[in-house]
C-alpha cells in the first residue's frame, strides 16, 4: 500500500492492487475510513467519518489533487 502522505492523523494511500478503477485515495484515521475519487473529487464511500469530517478530507483532498494524481499515475501509469 503506497501511503502518498500523512497530515493530522490522516493516512492518504493507494492499495497496490486496484489499478483497474479511476484514480482514487483511501484515508485512514483511527477507525475511520474513507475512498474519495480524484478526478473530480468526490467521496466514494465512508465508514466512520463524520459529515464535519468528511468535509476536511474533501478540501484536503482537492488541495493536494495534483500530488495524489501525480503519485496514482506514478504508481498505476496511465492507460
Amino acid at each position: 500500500m503506497p501511503v502518498v502522505f500523512r497530515h493530522e492523523g490522516y493516512r492518504f494511500y493507494f492499495y497496490s492492487h486496484e489499478p483497474n478503477e479511476p484514480p482514487h485515495v483511501h484515508i485512514d484515521r483511527a477507525e475511520a475510513t474513507a475512498k474519495l475519487w480524484l478526478e473530480p473529487v468526490a467521496l466514494a464511500s465512508n465508514a466512520g467519518f463524520s459529515p464535519r469530517e468528511l468535509g476536511l478530507l474533501l478540501r484536503m483532498t482537492r488541495d493536494h489533487q495534483q500530488t495524489l494524481l501525480e503519485s496514482w499515475y506514478g504508481f498505476f501509469g496511465r492507460d
